[in-house]
């Protein structure tokens, strides 16, 4: 199937709003979001397992005393300058990764011992100049950052949205604490949130946001999510709209005032959120197949899939189950599956793009949106994993940063270390034809194939690659992305290695590697999920333009098969190119057995009409790649012989 022809099917401004529609027939009352208990309700902490409890006064002992970095003009300015973003980041996220240890422990032992650590990190970050990253700090998509904020001019990116819901969520939490000791820090909270939050929400147009056919990404839900919990989580006064009704003005360009004139009461402006919210979500949902693939990777599904179902919860709750049916919709429980298709064995998932092989442990999140669809498979898978995890994801850096997730997960850890996981965790052979992705499994095997285009969001180009698993053990391996730098999400992208075609498991063709776009693709798809064989066969030739200018009739037919029966992958590629050199990722060092022959890890592999050209070592050295890979990489490379080449593992 044409992967551009699914994503593009509401193309034409012919967007499907089921969200949007679903608002504009709410007119009953907003309910009080309550997730999880405040702090001042301590019976319900004291239920709390006691080793949970330990672990988490323990994670805010160690941070008493922090001292809170002040965040410089110089640190921001670096990321232009030079093009780290790593050093301010790593100011900034230990910031609020401190002050929601903080914030739990208090919660726990609720004697104060924390209240002033807590208060100097809330003061901390609201003193800050702006929330969004050096990264993001541009107003039209895709345009060079300014190398410092305009603090009138506040941009809502990824990590100002959660700041947002971090310091409404700790409102919720201590609001009796905070106001046990001053009025002020609320209304501080409020002033900074109503500033830096709801104001550019309600009266500015930013890209992800969504805007007709314009391709959205993870940025859609993640932002939308966490202006919803900014919006319901903090305990807000009466007075909210008339605060929110102060002479606004517009941010960024021409866009629509969401905010309506001479508001008098809140009611008004919690149904803009709402509408707005909810046509963001159209938004998102337009650019996934119906079967509900992420084209950017399993890591990315807990900021896509998984903050659609944030949004959704909060929209569902506070219009008193509104929004029920939509959990029932096939595509979103397409969307909510993927991370259990996608998952391989153990830490290891099936990985592509910007994706890690090593996509974090499944837990609370996961577990909640296969209730919420009605799917007991993904409820087991994220109950074995939270569980062989030992429920790491209350403290660890994947929810670091949003306190929402933390506490969802405090106030779900019993139930999930409770589950009975005995059950057999069976992993279906799917193909998402959206993405061109195929994936099936044998006893001792597991094999992705990638199809589809150069295209994909946090792409690479990885047009017909294959990544394989023996025995829950990496064999053929994608290798990942590096730490993110400003060459990433540049026009220089293509010029790190590890997004180029020549460290994917594929052809050079003609001395020269795929490109990047929709066009260069592969084509004439056909793929066979049923029976003992499953296979899928493509065209690459077209993701190949500087060969096809050398070989202007040029062909490149790759077809993958799994043979079940003998837990055997067979590759087979013909051509009619006469220059092809194949290359193929390793994690084990590949050892020569003879002619053709080689052993991979725990894997034997023959080839026929290719000769042996190489075998290189891939140093890992980047700390990104270092958190997937605990040694080097290595790269076969194999010089074709004959217009037709074989590839046999088992």
């Amino acid at each position: 199937m044409n992967n551009q022809n699914n994503k593009t099917a509401y193309a034409n401004h012919n967007i499907e709003k089921r969200f949007l529609e679903t608002a504009e027939t709410f007119h009953g009352t907003f309910q009080s979001f309550r997730p999880f208990p405040k702090a001042s309700m301590q019976t319900s902490y004291e239920t709390l397992p006691e080793s949970l409890k330990e672990k988490l006064i323990q994670a805010g002992e160690e941070k008493l005393n922090y001292s809170f970095p002040v965040i410089r003009a110089t640190d921001y300015m670096r990321f232009k300058r030079d093009g780290d973003r790593a050093a301010f980041e790593a100011l900034y996220f230990a910031k609020r990764n401190a002050l929601n240890d903080l914030i739990q422990a208090e919660c726990v032992e609720h004697q104060g011992r924390f209240l002033d650590d807590i208060l100097n990190g809330i003061y901390s970050i609201c003193e800050e100049t702006a929330w969004q990253l050096p990264a993001h700090n541009s107003y039209i998509r895709d345009t060079p950052q300014l190398i410092l904020p305009d603090v009138t001019r506040p941009v809502m990116d990824l990590f100002a949205c959660e700041t947002g819901a971090l310091l409404a969520c700790a409102a919720y939490l201590l609001e009796e604490e905070f106001n046990a000791v001053s009025p002020f820090i609320l209304t501080c909270i409020e002033d900074n949130l109503k500033r830096r939050i709801l104001l550019p929400y309600l009266t500015a147009h930013f890209w992800w946001m969504g805007h007709d056919d314009e391709p959205m990404c993870n940025w859609t839900v993640w932002c939308t999510q966490n202006v919803l919990l900014t919006t319901f989580l903090m305990p807000w006064s009466v007075e909210m709209s008339s605060r929110l009704s102060s002479p606004v003005r517009t941010f960024c360009g021409n866009a629509p005032l969401f905010l309506p004139e001479n508001t008098s009461d809140t009611v008004v402006t919690l149904q803009a959120i709402l509408h707005k919210a909810a046509e963001s979500c159209d938004y998102f949902l337009k650019d996934y197949g119906n079967d509900g693939c992420c084209e950017e990777g399993a890591q990315y599904y807990r900021h896509a899939g998984l903050c659609l179902y944030g949004a959704m919860t909060v929209l569902n709750t506070v219009t008193d189950g509104h929004f029920d049916t939509l959990f029932r919709w096939d595509k979103v429980k397409n969307i909510a599956s993927y991370i259990l298709n996608v998952h391989v064995n153990d830490k290891y998932y099936f990985n592509f793009a910007d994706c890690s092989p090593i996509a974090g442990r499944a837990g609370v999140r996961e577990y909640l949106f296969g209730k919420a669809t009605g799917q007991e498979d993904l409820c087991l898978f994220a109950a074995k994993d939270f569980q062989a995890g030992q429920g790491q994801l209350v403290t660890d850096e994947v929810n670091g940063g949003n306190l929402f997730y933390r506490m969802q997960t405090v106030f779900h850890y019993e139930e999930l270390m409770q589950q009975n996981t005995s059950g057999t965790l069976s992993h279906r052979d799917v193909y998402y034809p959206s993405v061109g992705l195929f994936l099936v499994h044998s006893d001792t095997l597991d094999l992705a194939v990638k199809a589809g285009d150069n295209a994909d969001s946090h792409n690479h180009n990885d047009t017909g690659s294959i990544t394989l698993y023996k025995n829950g053990l990496p064999i053929l391996a994608d290798i990942g992305v590096e730490t993110y730098t400003r060459k990433t999400f540049s026009p220089r992208r293509y010029e790190i290695w590890t997004m180029q075609s020549g460290y994917h498991n594929l052809p050079t063709i003609c001395g020269t590697d795929q490109k990047d776009g929709v066009e260069y693709r592969a084509e004439n798809v056909m793929t066979v999920l049923t029976g003992a064989e499953p296979s899928i066969s493509m065209e690459l030739a077209a993701a190949y333009p500087a060969a096809q200018a050398i070989v202007p009739d040029l062909t490149y037919v790759r077809r993958v098969t799994l043979k079940k029966s003998s837990n055997t992958v067979v590759l087979e590629d013909h051509t009619n190119a006469q220059d092809v050199i194949l290359n193929f990722i390793t994690y084990e060092k590949p050892v020569i057995l003879s002619d053709g022959k080689l052993s991979i890890g725990e894997a034997s592999a023959s080839f026929e009409g290719a000769d042996l050209l190489a075998i290189e070592t891939l140093p890992i050295t980047d700390a990104r790649l270092k958190t997937a890979w605990d040694h080097d990489l290595y790269r076969i490379r194999l010089k074709g012989s004959d217009a037709g080449f074989r590839l046999t593992i088992q």
